[in-house]
Protein backbone atom coordinates (compact mmCIF):
# COMPACT_ATOMS: atom_id res chain seq x y z
CA UNK A 1 0.00 0.00 0.00
CA UNK A 2 1.55 3.43 -1.24
CA UNK A 3 1.30 6.46 1.33
CA UNK A 4 -0.30 9.24 -0.11
CA UNK A 5 1.31 12.81 1.12
CA UNK A 6 -0.52 15.94 0.65
CA UNK A 7 0.57 19.39 1.15
CA UNK A 8 -1.29 22.08 3.13
CA UNK A 9 -2.23 25.40 2.01
CA UNK A 10 -0.83 27.80 3.98
CA UNK A 11 0.62 25.88 7.17
CA UNK A 12 3.72 27.27 8.37
CA UNK A 13 6.61 24.75 9.99
CA UNK A 14 6.79 25.39 13.82
CA UNK A 15 10.40 24.56 13.54
CA UNK A 16 12.06 26.90 10.35
CA UNK A 17 8.90 29.28 10.08
CA UNK A 18 8.40 28.59 6.08
CA UNK A 19 4.80 28.73 4.69
CA UNK A 20 3.62 26.16 2.67
CA UNK A 21 6.33 22.86 3.30
CA UNK A 22 4.08 21.08 5.62
CA UNK A 23 2.98 17.65 4.33
CA UNK A 24 1.26 15.02 6.34
CA UNK A 25 0.34 11.75 5.81
CA UNK A 26 -1.38 8.74 7.63
CA UNK A 27 -1.07 5.23 8.31
CA UNK A 28 -3.73 2.68 10.37
CA UNK A 29 -3.34 4.52 13.76
CA UNK A 30 -0.99 7.95 13.24
CA UNK A 31 -1.51 10.97 11.30
CA UNK A 32 1.87 12.94 10.46
CA UNK A 33 3.34 15.99 9.49
CA UNK A 34 6.87 16.52 8.37
CA UNK A 35 8.37 19.70 6.65
CA UNK A 36 10.11 19.09 3.32
CA UNK A 37 12.71 21.96 4.72
CA UNK A 38 14.34 20.98 7.45
CA UNK A 39 12.88 17.94 8.31
CA UNK A 40 10.75 18.20 10.58
CA UNK A 41 8.26 15.59 12.04
CA UNK A 42 5.17 15.09 13.73
CA UNK A 43 2.34 12.49 14.58
CA UNK A 44 -0.64 12.36 16.46
CA UNK A 45 -3.07 9.11 17.23
CA UNK A 46 -6.20 9.42 15.03
CA UNK A 47 -8.28 8.05 18.32
CA UNK A 48 -7.32 11.38 20.11
CA UNK A 49 -5.09 9.59 22.97
CA UNK A 50 -2.47 11.87 24.35
CA UNK A 51 1.19 11.21 23.25
CA UNK A 52 3.69 12.45 26.28
CA UNK A 53 4.70 15.80 25.47
CA UNK A 54 8.51 17.44 25.39
CA UNK A 55 9.53 20.63 24.11
CA UNK A 56 9.71 21.13 20.61
CA UNK A 57 13.47 21.83 19.58
CA UNK A 58 13.49 25.11 17.35
CA UNK A 59 15.88 27.59 16.59
CA UNK A 60 14.69 29.86 19.58
CA UNK A 61 15.38 27.76 22.60
CA UNK A 62 18.75 26.08 21.24
CA UNK A 63 21.81 27.67 22.91
CA UNK A 64 23.93 28.77 20.31
CA UNK A 65 27.58 29.74 20.72
CA UNK A 66 28.66 30.56 16.92
CA UNK A 67 27.25 32.96 14.46
CA UNK A 68 26.85 32.60 11.09
CA UNK A 69 30.80 33.25 9.91
CA UNK A 70 31.70 30.41 12.63
CA UNK A 71 32.88 32.91 14.80
CA UNK A 72 32.40 32.48 18.96
CA UNK A 73 29.34 34.42 20.80
CA UNK A 74 30.14 35.77 24.31
CA UNK A 75 27.03 35.01 26.58
CA UNK A 76 25.39 38.19 26.69
CA UNK A 77 24.32 39.46 30.91
CA UNK A 78 21.64 41.97 31.45
CA UNK A 79 22.91 45.69 32.07
CA UNK A 80 20.19 48.03 33.26
CA UNK A 81 19.38 51.19 31.34
CA UNK A 82 19.45 54.68 32.93
CA UNK A 83 16.87 57.04 31.70
CA UNK A 84 18.18 60.68 31.90
CA UNK A 85 15.05 63.51 31.46
CA UNK A 86 14.90 66.02 29.12
CA UNK A 87 15.68 69.22 30.01
CA UNK A 88 12.74 71.47 30.15
CA UNK A 89 12.29 74.75 28.43
CA UNK A 90 10.43 77.74 29.66
CA UNK A 91 8.33 78.89 27.41
CA UNK A 92 7.22 82.00 29.13
CA UNK A 93 10.10 83.84 28.86
CA UNK A 94 9.74 83.63 24.75
CA UNK A 95 8.28 87.22 22.92
CA UNK A 96 5.29 86.34 21.04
Amino acid sequence: MSVIKRFVAGAVCPRCGQMDTIRVYRNEIREYRECVRCDYRDGQNLDGSPEPVSELQTRVNQPSTTNTSGAKIAPVTAQPVKFDPNPTTNTDDEDN
